[in-house]
């Protein structure tokens, strides 16, 4: 605390006037710097009459360069990525402010590609979707290595989002039908044995 104050040229007391504690001026920043990165790539405004594949698009590109591109100050990033992995307080926060309209909206989108769906069928969709993305921020350091170091494979964001979404609409379109895999499975182990 006697850091932050010094580095924001104030004294000790301004945190308990402005913010109450610690916790709070935590919360806070989480606050500022997810509101900074929304800020800084905003979500598309595409009009309802948009298709719900080149929606998809849009939402898995927007998010790819809110959390795949390094952008400056890079503790805006960092901070909201380690308050996801390591919660506190400030997560629920989080969430009511940035991530739940993100995610209505993404829901929005598969159920319109997923009308017959159940509820809990496009949820996991939009879970994995979402997991696609954070995949490529998360998993970095070792895709780098498994891709031969830094001279390895490297992807723009634009493609990366042409994948995902190609592949994400290739796994919704050809979802089997109720119970499906579970016989397919089933034949396939009775196969293996004769």
């Amino acid at each position: 605390v006697r850091e932050i104050c010094q580095a924001a040229g104030t004294n000790l007391a301004a945190i308990s006037y402005h913010f109450g504690d610690k916790e709070s001026l935590y919360v806070a920043a989480v606050q500022h710097a997810a509101s900074c990165c929304m800020d800084r790539v905003p979500l598309p405004e595409l009009s309802p009459e948009t298709p719900a594949h080149e929606r998809l698009h849009g939402f898995v590109l927007t998010m790819l360069k809110r959390v795949v591109v390094d952008h400056e100050p890079a503790w805006h990033t960092q901070l909201v990525m380690r308050e996801m992995v390591f919660p506190t307080r400030a997560c629920a926060e989080f969430v009511k402010q940035f991530v739940r309209p993100m995610h209505s909206m993404l829901l929005s989108i598969v159920t319109e590609l997923m009308p017959r769906a159940t509820s809990q069928q496009r949820w996991l969709s939009a879970a994995s979707i979402v997991g696609q993305c954070l995949h490529h921020r998360f998993g970095r350091a070792v895709m780098t290595e498994l891709s031969g170091g830094a001279s390895g494979m490297k992807f723009s964001v634009e493609s990366l989002a042409r994948h995902i979404t190609a592949f994400s609409l290739a796994a919704i379109e050809n979802r089997p039908a109720k119970g499906t895999a579970t016989k397919r499975t089933a034949s396939a182990k009775k196969g293996r044995k004769s």
